[in-house]
C-alpha cells in the first residue's frame, strides 16, 4: 500500500485551483514540537549567499528518518543522515557512506566498503560497528521497515567492512541502502533521533519551531564537499497561494509550485521554472474481473477513446509527460510506448462493436474523494467514453472506503489513481502479477508472469532491463489500465538560485544548491 500515490499536501487541480481563489486552501499538516540546538565551529563555504530559504507544506513528523514513512520527513533527514549509497537524478546508484561495494556471484551477499575518518555529527566514530547498529535498529518491531528488511543478515568483520547476507536472492537488495529511511544514524541515541538528530549529513540541526520553521546548518565533520550554503531555512506555508506571494516579495527563495499558478512565472527573468517528471505513474484501472472487461478488445476500445492530451492538459495544467505502460518517464529502462493505441474514437466503436457492445456498455466508476484531480480525471473520462457508447456510473467515495473497497476489494469496474515507484522497476510492475496481493485490476498474463519471474531469478542486469522493457511492452498491448501520464512537479526558484533537482525517491540535496 505503500506505493499509492499521496500528494495532498503539495498540489492542486485545475478546480481546486477555481475554489480557492480569493480565500486560502489551508492544507492539513503535522508537526513535533523541539528543542533546537546549533553545531559548534565552522566550515568553509562556495561563495555566495549564505542562506537557502525554502517555503515547504507539511512539517516533518519528526527526525528520525527509521520511525517515520512520511515524505516530508525524509525530504529534510536526507541532509541530516546519509545512506550507504547515494542515488543521482537518473536513479544511478553512487558512492555514499560506502565508497565501494561488492556483490557475490549467487547475488545474496554484499560487501560495503566504508569511508576512512567517518564520524557523527556528536563526534562519535561511525564505523561498521556503527553501520551494523544503526540496521539492527531498523529492523526492529516499532520500525516502519521492518519486513522490507527482515530477510537480512548483517556483520562488521572489521571497522570499515559491512556485510550484508540475504536469506534468498533479492535483485533490487542494493537499492533497499540507498533510500532515507536506510540512512545511517547513532543508535544509541535512541527515540531522542527524532528532536535531537545524530548523523553523518551536510548538515546538522540548527533550530525548530513546530509548524513554523526548521533550519539547518552546515556540519563543519560532514565528509563530503562543503554545502553551497551556510543555512537552510524551511518554513512551513501550507497555503499554495501565500507561497507564491512569499515567493515574489522575497520571503522565500525557492517552492514547490501548483501547476495553476506557474504560468505567470514562465516569461519572468526573476525567476528560475524547473519542471521535473515524478518516479510515478497517474492511470485508470480497469477491473479485467468484469465481463466486458476480460475481453481485450473492449479495454483497448477504452484506451483508443480517451484524449490523454487533452485529460493532461485540462486536468493538471499541462504539467505532465504522457505514457502508455505503467512505468514513470524518469527511470532510465522507461520504453515509448503511447503509439501502441493512438487515440481513435471511431476505432473504439468498431471495436466495442466487433466485442459485442455495439449498442453500448454500462460501466460503475468509483473515484476517491480525497484526490479532487482524480475526481476531475474520472469525470472528464466518463464523458469522452459517453462519446463511444460507454456509459459510466460515477461513486465518489471517501478515501478510507476506496481503500478497503476498491483497492483492497476490488469492487469496482473502472477508478482512477496514482501510483508512487522506487528505485527498483520490479517495484512497480509485480503488481501485475496474476497471484499478487496488489493486483486490484484482476489481469492474468502468463507472459507477463514468466517475464516477472524471469526478472527475479536474474542477476544480469542488462537482461533484467529487458525483461522490464517487455513487460512495459505487454502491459500497453494488453491494457489492464488506460496509462495517462508521468506527473511533472514545478519548482519556482529566484533567479539567483542554481543547483536544485528532483529525485526519482522523495529527497532534498540541499548541500549542491546555491545562492547569489
Amino acid at each position: 500500500m505503500g506505493e499509492i500515490w499521496d500528494r495532498r499536501a503539495t498540489a492542486l487541480t485545475r478546480r481546486e485551483a477555481l475554489r480557492a481563489a480569493g480565500r486560502g486552501m489551508a492544507l492539513a499538516a503535522m508537526g513535533l514540537c523541539v528543542a533546537g540546538w546549533s553545531p559548534a565551529g565552522g566550515v568553509a563555504l562556495a561563495e555566495g549567499a549564505d542562506t537557502l530559504r525554502m517555503a515547504i507544506s507539511v512539517d516533518p513528523d519528526g527526525l528520525d528518518p527509521q520511525r517515520t514513512a512520511a515524505a516530508a520527513t525524509f525530504q529534510v533527514t536526507n541532509n541530516i543522515y546519509d545512506p550507504l549509497l547515494k542515488v543521482t537524478a537518473d536513479g544511478e546508484l553512487v558512492a555514499g557512506l560506502a565508497e565501494s561495494w561488492d556483490v557475490s556471484d549467487d547475488g545474496r551477499t554484499i560487501t560495503f566498503h566504508l569511508r576512512q575518518g567517518l564520524t557523527f555529527s556528536n563526534g562519535k566514530t561511525c564505523d561498521a560497528a556503527a553501520v551494523k547498529a544503526s540496521f539492527e535498529r531498523l529492523v526492529t518491531d516499532d520500525s516502519p521497515r521492518v519486513s522490507e528488511y527482515k530477510g537480512y543478515a548483517f556483520d562488521a568483520p572489521d571497522d570499515a567492512t559491512f556485510v550484508v547476507t540475504s536469506e534468498e536472492l533479492n535483485v533490487a537488495a542494493l537499492t533497499d541502502f540507498a533510500y532515507a529511511w536506510s540512512a545511517v544514524v547513532d543508535a544509541s541515541v535512541g527515540d531522542d533521533l527524532r528532536s535531537k538528530p545524530v548523523g553523518t549529513g551536510a548538515y546538522t540541526l540548527g533550530q525548530w519551531t513546530p509548524q513554523q520553521s526548521l533550519t539547518l546548518a552546515a556540519n563543519p565533520a560532514y565528509w563530503g564537499d562543503a554545502p553551497k550554503v551556510a543555512t537552510v531555512e524551511l518554513t512551513v506555508v501550507p497555503d499554495a497561494t501565500t507561497q507564491v506571494s512569499s515567493l515574489r516579495t522575497g520571503g522565500v527563495d525557492l517552492i514547490l509550485c501548483d501547476s495553476s499558478q506557474v504560468a505567470p512565472f514562465e516569461n519572468d527573468p526573476s525567476f528560475h521554472v524547473d519542471k521535473f517528471p515524478m518516479n510515478g505513474v497517474q492511470l485508470m484501472a480497469m477491473n479485467c474481473a468484469n465481463e466486458a472487461l476480460s475481453d481485450r478488445r473492449v479495454r483497448q476500445a477504452i484506451d483508443m477513446a480517451v484524449d490523454k492530451d487533452t485529460l493532461i492538459q485540462t486536468v493538471w495544467w499541462g504539467y505532465g509527460e504522457k505514457i502508455g505502460s505503467h512505468f514513470p518517464t524518469v527511470l532510465k529502462e522507461y520504453v515509448d510506448c503511447n503509439d501502441t493505441y493512438a487515440y481513435d474514437p471511431d476505432g473504439a466503436r468498431a471495436l466495442l462493436a466487433e466485442a459485442g457492445y455495439g449498442g453500448g456498455l454500462t460501466l460503475r466508476m468509483r473515484l476517491p474523494k480525497d484526490y479532487q484531480m482524480y475526481v476531475d480525471a474520472g469525470q472528464m473520462i466518463a464523458d469522452m467514453l459517453s462519446k463511444v457508447g460507454v456509459t459510466c456510473d460515477i461513486e465518489i467515495v471517501e478515501w478510507a472506503t476506496w481503500l478497503e473497497e476498491v483497492y483492497t476489494g476490488r469492487s469496482y469496474d473502472l477508478t482512477v489513481v496514482g501510483h508512487t515507484g522506487r528505485l527498483d522497476p520490479i517495484t512497480l510492475l509485480a503488481r501485475y502479477r496474476s497471484d499478487s496481493s496488489e493486483n486490484y485490476f484482476n489481469y492474468a498474463s502468463d507472459e507477463v508472469d514468466g517475464l516477472i519471474d524471469a526478472y527475479r531469478s536474474e542477476l544480469d542486469e542488462g537482461k533484467r532491463t529487458q525483461d522490464v522493457q517487455d513487460l512495459q511492452r505487454a502491459l500497453a498491448k494488453d491494457v489492464p489500465a488506460v496509462y495517462i501520464q508521468t506527473p511533472v512537479m514545478v519548482y519556482v526558484s529566484r533567479s539567483n538560485v542554481s543547483g536544485f533537482v528532483q529525485y526519482p525517491i522523495d529527497i532534498y540535496e540541499f548541500k549542491d544548491v546555491s545562492v547569489g
